[in-house]
């Protein structure tokens, strides 16, 4: 080994080359769910921020006929803060993992990437659909890895 490749040999620090902010979306679905749990294991390995992300959706067809969709959608962001919340607390002491909670309005696949671009997110994790009309239309899952900007893990 050379003088100069000994010199820089011990600069390497295992671990900091990974990912700093990884997103992972939830919607209170049971794969979103455990896409959240995926990801906060890498994001506790990896010491990423974890950025969990609800995306509202925009229903106007609901909102004409006088549903109340901002408070329904709301209720949802308040309860999936909730859960994760007592996940971290039942974790305290054992796991510790860097988490914020973001809410974006829209549909999923472009509040993703919204979320994604503005948090500087280097990972994606999102759940894979349980319904069965995306096998013919496509995921937001797939329509995320088909834009190809960041890594996209899906869990089952």
């Amino acid at each position: 080994m050379t003088e100069q490749h000994e010199e820089h040999a011990h600069l390497f620090e295992r671990g900091t080359d990974g990912p700093k902010v990884i997103l992972v979306g939830v919607d209170g679905s049971d794969s979103s769910m455990r896409a959240a749990a995926y990801a906060s294991g890498l994001a506790r390995r990896q010491r990423a921020l974890l950025a969990v992300v609800y995306v509202q959706p925009v229903l106007a067809a609901g909102a004409a006929l006088g549903a109340p969709v901002m408070e329904t959608t709301d209720e949802i962001a308040e309860d999936l803060v909730g859960q994760i919340r007592e996940a971290a607390e039942r974790l305290r002491g054992i796991f510790e993992v860097r988490w914020e909670f973001h809410t974006f309005r829209g549909d999923p696949y472009a509040g993703l990437v919204t979320a994604a671009e503005e948090l500087k997110a280097d990972a994606v994790v999102v759940g894979a659909s349980e319904q069965a009309g995306h096998r013919i239309i496509g995921s937001v899952a797939v329509r995320l890895v088909k834009a190809g900007r960041w890594p996209v893990t899906v869990v089952p």
